[in-house]
């Protein structure tokens, strides 16, 4: 009889664990609040490392189809708008790293793992039912659901991102912490832009106490924008996705260089973002680095992605890590002949130390991103000087030892 292995949440980190559990021979029943599946409107980029596991659940072609595949990844001084270096992608990465590295909207790459889950897996999908707490006793979990139903499984995965429940009955771990970094972020049809805004690379412009990102999606037809200015957060921390004003923004890149501040007003000026009235404020908030695989798995429940590591967006790694932790979690499922505590023990080993070095890496960059003084002046001759070499992150694109750019 088929072990079965029940999944909080519907995410992008949920449905790669779905898809790696069913690929492990296992029954999945996946449960999610929301009553539909769906994603907001921004933009994921996702390294030759995340590139590689997607090819090996056969999402190659899907992912060709909707992704762009930037050549060029440039660095930009915010406020002189000079070019302080540059790496190629494109060919060089497939060469280096056996895949490419991908740009993608966040609801392409959603849709994607979604398709595969309910086309090629047995998958049972609950939406508008959360799991809101579970018990764990003689190698069963029993979950209790936001409808008051009970379900017996032989694991529970919690994917229930930043603020997961499954978290904080399994840890009883404190709120995420507020880094009092602030995100704005749009997405904008490349067609609508003058054509001196339109992008077909990476671009990451660095300031003073800010830094903004900018790179194509969806074949490149749309161009995501992200700046992430320190700043005050939202009292409600837990709604991550509020509405934004154009002017506070326009505001705080006040004394940086012409081609940025024009890039950003041609947002509003040029019909804003897809499927948002203008742009979007998301607080951003993680949790200090991994520090052990009991962190991950204890018993038969373990954690996975956001709700296990979240992390800042400075190594674009977030959904990145929550695949490859998928990717571990189906290889774990797969060893059939060991319990089930320890198979998800094994999961938590493989992965604690990668995921905890990213958390750590992504952190040190958002400090190097938004440096002023001295440090921001060592920072820009470094890049002058090295170039791709400071840039490329060989130890997490080949995936040794702890995914997508260090911008």
């Amino acid at each position: 009889m088929k072990k079965q292995v029940l999944i909080a949440g519907g995410g992008i980190g949920g449905l790669a664990a779905a898809l790696g559990a069913s690929r492990a021979g296992l029954d999945v029943r996946l449960y999610e609040r929301a009553t539909a599946f769906s994603e907001v409107g921004a933009g994921v980029q996702i390294g030759p490392n995340v590139v590689r596991r997607l090819q090996a659940w056969g999402l190659q072609q899907a992912l060709q189809s909707v992704a762009a595949f930037p050549t060029r990844l440039q660095v930009r001084n915010a406020v002189s708008g000079k070019e302080l270096g540059a790496m190629p992608l494109g060919t060089t990465a497939v060469d280096r790293y056996g895949a490419a590295y991908a740009t993608i909207h966040r609801a392409d790459l959603h849709g994607l793992l979604l398709a595969a889950v309910t086309d090629g897996t047995q998958t049972q999908l609950h939406l508008d039912q959360a799991i809101e707490r579970f018990v764990d006793a003689d190698d069963v979990v029993t979950v209790r659901t936001s409808r008051g139903k009970e379900v017996e499984g032989d694991a529970l995965i919690g994917a229930d991102g930043l603020w997961s429940r499954t978290r904080a009955q399994l840890l009883g771990s404190t709120a995420p912490r507020v880094t009092g970094h602030l995100a704005y972020r749009a997405m904008v049809p490349q067609h609508a832009l003058p054509e001196a805004l339109r992008t077909a690379q990476v671009t990451a412009w660095l300031g003073p106490r800010l830094h903004a990102v900018q790179y194509p999606v969806r074949r490149g037809e749309l161009q995501n924008l992200v700046v992430i200015v320190q700043g005050p957060a939202p009292q409600n921390l837990e709604s991550w996705d509020h509405s934004a004003n154009a002017a506070d923004l326009e505001h705080a890149l006040q004394g940086t260089c012409t081609a940025l501040q024009d890039l950003v007003r041609s947002v509003t000026d040029h019909g804003g973002p897809v499927g948002n009235p203008g742009w979007r404020l998301w607080p951003l908030c993680d949790r200090p680095p991994v520090r052990g695989a009991s962190e991950m798995a204890r018993g038969v429940v373990a954690l996975l992605g956001d709700a296990a590591h979240p992390m800042r967006p400075y190594l674009a790694q977030g959904a990145g890590m929550a695949i490859e932790d998928a990717a571990e979690l189906q290889r774990a499922l797969a060893m059939h002949d060991l319990d089930m505590p320890l198979r998800l023990t094994r999961y938590a080993l493989n992965r604690w130390q990668r995921n905890a070095r990213v958390q750590a890496r992504s952190t040190r960059n958002g400090r190097i991103f938004h440096a002023t003084g001295p440090v921001r002046w060592g920072r820009d001759l470094s890049l002058r000087l090295l170039g791709a070499r400071l840039l490329d992150v060989p130890w997490l694109y080949r995936g040794d030892g702890a995914g997508a750019s260090s911008l």
